[in-house]
């Protein structure tokens, strides 16, 4: 998936009617879910949408190449798709919020396979984030 450019960049679209109209609306509620996420530390903002690149890009050149040129929302996901690496400030935000709400999950939920279960889980999801490599500006 090439950031922007040409619709010859976009992988070929699905050739079912009904796949294109499933991931458009998969799409669309990343997008959604990306943007409150930028307000709400709870919700993480780049992975909805690198979820609503993906969809767009097997359904929509046109939704995909508005959405990574978009000039709020691009930032979020071209360094990504570019292969060019997470900002460290991104990196931090998004390692330090998952922390926060986890934390505060567990503190909330009584079930101990649930705490076990969202603990492995934020584990795992920062040593993905760490690992990435980081965007030098």
């Amino acid at each position: 998936m090439a950031p922007s450019g040409s619709s010859d960049s976009s992988p070929p679209t699905s050739r079912s009617r009904l796949v294109r109209g499933l991931l458009q609306g998969v799409g669309w509620l990343s997008v959604a879910l990306g943007v409150i996420g930028i307000f709400l530390p709870v919700l993480p903002t780049t992975p909805f949408l690198l979820l609503a690149a993906a969809c767009f890009a097997r359904s929509s050149p046109r939704f995909y190449h508005w959405l990574v040129d978009h000039p709020r929302l691009g930032p979020w996901i071209r360094g990504y798709l570019a292969g060019d690496g997470i900002p460290l400030k991104g990196k931090a935000w998004a390692i330090g919020s998952m922390w926060v709400s986890i934390g505060f999950s567990c503190w909330l939920v009584p079930s101990m396979w649930a705490r076990v279960f969202m603990l492995a889980s934020a584990v795992g999801v920062t040593v993905f984030i760490v690992r990435q490599k980081t965007l030098r500006r």
